[in-house]
């Protein structure tokens, strides 16, 4: 049984891997045996890459911005050599929130947030299923959201991107799925990250967000491995389309 999770020898590019969830996924997949490349903005990708390797996981980091549409099929060669010239798994983290009234959102936060949140994610989709359908099969996971399902407060935009998400997922895997390339995404629920540091500290909400979770607890980035190492598997190689949901409970109450 245990051969099904194994990825030994796969090669796994983790955007926003180098902290929060995506460094908890990131690790979940090391662990696991799969050579990992982590793409991140900020110094926090090769230093956590390091630290991942001194505890002999293969796992390296690289600094690159994502936002930028013309620089991103380089950014995506870059990381695929880094693998040894190929990949098996894309797993999209990287995101950015900004908040706002609906009202008084601007159309450069708009912009922004649809940017980094869903078209990079659909062109590493594309890039990184070019591949994929040319060797036959491969794994594509997509960070959806429980704003794929609610619409929030005060993030519309972020909202509009998860959104576009699930249904980017369903969209390839109709078209994929066929040619054995399994394309999923993971909704996590109210997680204890930097990015959700505003929700945690405010004390109404943060009540309101706990009242809701049967689990009665916020969810920490080590409760992600398991999902992100099962979808990356041969044990889901019948699941493609679906945006699951790692909440505690939420979505059920």
């Amino acid at each position: 049984m245990t051969s099904l999770f194994d990825l030994t020898g796969k090669r796994a590019l983790v955007t926003g891997g180098g902290r929060g969830l995506g460094l908890g996924m990131a690790t979940g997949l090391a662990e696991a045996g799969a050579k990992v490349v982590i793409i991140g903005s900020s110094a926090a990708a090769e230093k956590s890459a390091q630290a991942l390797r001194e505890k002999g996981l293969d796992v390296t980091g690289l600094r690159g911005d994502l936002s930028d549409r013309e620089g991103l099929s380089a950014l995506f060669d870059q990381a695929v050599d880094l693998l040894g010239g190929g990949i098996d798994i894309l797993l999209n983290n990287a995101g950015v929130q900004r908040r706002n009234h609906c009202e008084d959102f601007t159309l450069e936060d708009w912009d922004t947030v649809l940017n980094m949140n869903l078209t990079t994610v659909f062109i590493l989709c594309q890039l990184a299923g070019r591949k994929m359908l040319a060797q036959g099969s491969g794994k594509i996971i997509n960070m959806a959201s429980m704003l794929s399902f609610f619409g929030g407060f005060t993030v519309p935009a972020y909202a509009a991107s998860k959104g576009g998400v699930a249904q980017l997922t369903k969209a390839l895997s109709n078209e994929w799925a066929e040619r054995n390339i399994q394309v999923n995404a993971i909704a996590p629920g109210y997680m204890d990250t930097e990015m959700n540091t505003a929700l945690v500290n405010d004390a109404g909400r943060n009540a309101e967000i706990l009242g809701r979770i049967p689990a009665h607890r916020w969810g920490k980035p080590e409760g992600m491995k398991g999902l992100a190492v099962f979808l990356a598997s041969s044990a889901s190689d019948y699941i493609t389309g679906a945006v699951i949901p790692v909440d505690g409970g939420y979505l059920a109450k």
